[in-house]
């Protein structure tokens, strides 16, 4: 569902999830007020290079917040397979960055475990990556997903805080 220009995600139920469902009700806070001018800006449909140019165009703190709310949507919508399969894996470096950056190390240190069951170096390139993919252990990504989806809600008070709490250290010059 999209609600302006802000994604938000009612009822998703993450497939490796138990029986728990997430509900996201379009209270983006801070962190979203610096994403948001840039949600449109930035392209991963038309592969790395573009992809790279635009991301450029944002300041490197803003696409770090953009790649880590990204990565974060897609995986609560369906796991780490379907980040890497789609668009949006182009960004997962910079996600693993963003991450970093917000505090959220374990759910970086993560991430950066599931880019290379994909591959080392990681590839941008979509096709290749869906290739190298569907080679990787449906179990390994599965486990990695339970992971993930205790940690974005717990590490460093959930994604949220922590990348609210990174724009305010922003804005008053304490990163």
């Amino acid at each position: 569902m999209v609600v302006g220009a802000v994604p938000m995600y009612v009822g998703v139920v993450p497939r490796a999830a138990a029986s728990s469902t997430r509900i996201y009700f379009g209270n983006m806070s801070d962190y979203w007020d610096k994403v948001e001018p840039f949600w449109e800006a930035i392209d991963i449909y038309e592969g790395p290079d573009v992809f790279r140019q635009t991301f450029s165009t944002a300041p490197k703190e803003v696409g770090l917040l953009f790649a880590a709310h990204f990565c974060q949507s897609e995986v609560c919508n369906g796991g780490l397979d379907q980040f890497f399969w789609n668009s949006t894996g182009v960004l997962a470096p910079e996600a693993v960055e963003g991450f970093r950056e917000i505090g959220q190390i374990q759910i970086a240190n993560l991430l950066e475990a599931a880019m290379n069951l994909v591959a080392s170096p990681y590839p941008r390139d979509r096709e290749e990556r869906q290739a190298l993919l569907s080679q990787v252990a449906k179990e390994a990504l599965d486990a990695l997903d339970k992971t993930f989806f205790v940690l974005i809600d717990s590490e460093e008070g959930g994604f949220q805080a922590a990348a609210d709490r990174y724009v305010e250290r922003l804005e008053h010059g304490t990163t």
